[in-house]
């Protein structure tokens, strides 16, 4: 018996509207990496990304669980000597909530070419209007 592995034109794309309204960020985060590795799918194979579309919309309302607002720290560096950036949870959401999901999103999915272009699938909106109308995307409901 051999191994069936999905051709390129056997891969059927989805698309998925999600609300973050009120949903933990982390388990938010985990279900949404699922989709767009393809591992809700039947087809999914673990080095082909038979993944789906996901556009997330609310993400100023997604839901801050414990201390973490007040605690939790994003840190970038900008290469110059003395050049580390740091910015609480609470300033990020408040001035871009879209960067706090895509980066949950993009630390759960797998860090090489594969991981890359699986983000490339995920679209995030602060509020509830999407320009993705046209491809008629279903509604996930995460209970």
């Amino acid at each position: 018996m051999s191994t069936y592995f999905p051709k390129e034109g056997e891969i059927a794309r989805k698309w998925f509207v999600v609300d973050a309204t009120g949903q933990p960020l982390g388990r938010l985060a985990s279900r949404v990496a699922r989709i767009l590795m393809g591992k809700e799918n039947p087809k999914y194979t673990p080095f082909i990304d038979t993944g789906d579309h996901v556009v997330v919309i609310n993400a100023e309302q997604v839901k801050i669980t414990g201390m973490k607002a007040d605690q939790k720290v994003y840190h970038r560096y900008t290469g110059y000597p003395g050049g580390l950036r740091s910015e609480d949870l609470k300033k990020r959401l408040v001035r871009k909530p879209e960067l706090v999901i895509e980066q949950a999103v993009s630390r759960m999915l797998p860090k090489n070419k594969l991981g890359k272009q699986m983000f490339t699938k995920l679209k995030v909106y602060k509020g509830d209007k999407h320009p993705h109308e046209a491809q008629k995307p279903e509604v996930k409901v995460f209970a």
